[in-house]
């Protein structure tokens, strides 16, 4: 993006740590705060949860927004510095994001509606495995997976929890998802799949009563679930704002060289 970019009227939202409060009153006495419905954009400070927090908070407000490092971790936020904060945003790059719409129906016909950055999991809720049919696209591709569940990630959630399960990392602008099982026990080699991100996900679950499971967006849970319907919802396109040379794909790539 053009580096003549105006972003003069700035937000800040902060975690509660105290070093995030102490940024905030250090920026918003250099900069002010404004309303964040009339702010040219969100400066969030904290770590990975305040960001996830603060782009579900605006999630259809249009809003850039963009993280310094104040928390734990930080893999979605720049570096933190107080000086030159609007030179900072003019020249900053925007990378945008899709999130994921999940429709979760429970044992009671209950529908659960809701939109995750990173990914939506199925979990078993007792010691049982989850027993669980996939369809892509309304044709079945797993008669029955044997696991601790599955999870459909983002290219931009593919470095979390989807990491964690073994999952591929994708490049932050592939137009892919990442189906990656947790811990499968029956078929034992199967490692996921690749998806096109316009994808339609089903999963259904099998031996509900016995074998209780639930489904999680990011951090909105619905338990008991039945069938769970995950897409890619076009129409919520999120910026997120990096510093020149410090950008989410560069991150993305570097992560798959870290041992």
């Amino acid at each position: 993006m053009s580096p003549s970019r105006k972003f003069e009227r700035i937000a800040f939202v902060a975690s509660t740590s105290e070093e995030a409060q102490a940024a905030l009153a250090q920026l918003t006495t250099q900069y002010g705060n404004a309303d964040p419905a009339a702010a040219d954009v969100i400066v969030a400070l904290g770590g990975d949860g305040l960001m996830l927090k603060t782009l579900h908070d605006y999630m259809r407000s249009d809003k850039p927004i963009y993280g310094m490092h104040r928390g734990t971790v930080g893999f979605l936020m720049n570096e933190f510095k107080t000086i030159d904060l609007h030179e900072r945003l003019g020249a900053a790059r925007d990378t945008v994001i899709h999130p994921l719409l999940m429709r979760a129906t429970d044992v009671h016909g209950a529908v659960h509606i809701h939109h995750a950055i990173n990914e939506v999991s199925l979990f078993r809720q007792t010691h049982q495995l989850a027993r669980l049919r996939i369809l892509i696209d309304e044709r079945e591709r797993m008669a029955e997976l044997a696991a601790d569940g599955i999870l459909v990630a983002t290219p931009a959630g593919s470095t979390a929890y989807n990491l964690s399960a073994q999952g591929p990392i994708l490049p932050i602008n592939a137009a892919l998802l990442a189906l990656t099982p947790i811990s499968a026990f029956r078929p034992r080699r199967w490692r996921g799949a690749l998806l096109p991100n316009t994808a339609f996900v089903v999963i259904e679950v099998l031996e509900g009563d016995k074998r209780p499971v639930a489904a999680v967006a990011d951090n909105e849970e619905a338990r008991d679930v039945r069938r769970v319907e995950i897409i890619s919802d076009k129409t919520i396109a999120m910026r997120m704002m990096f510093d020149p040379g410090h950008s989410l794909e560069e991150r993305i790539l570097s992560e798959q060289f870290n041992y």
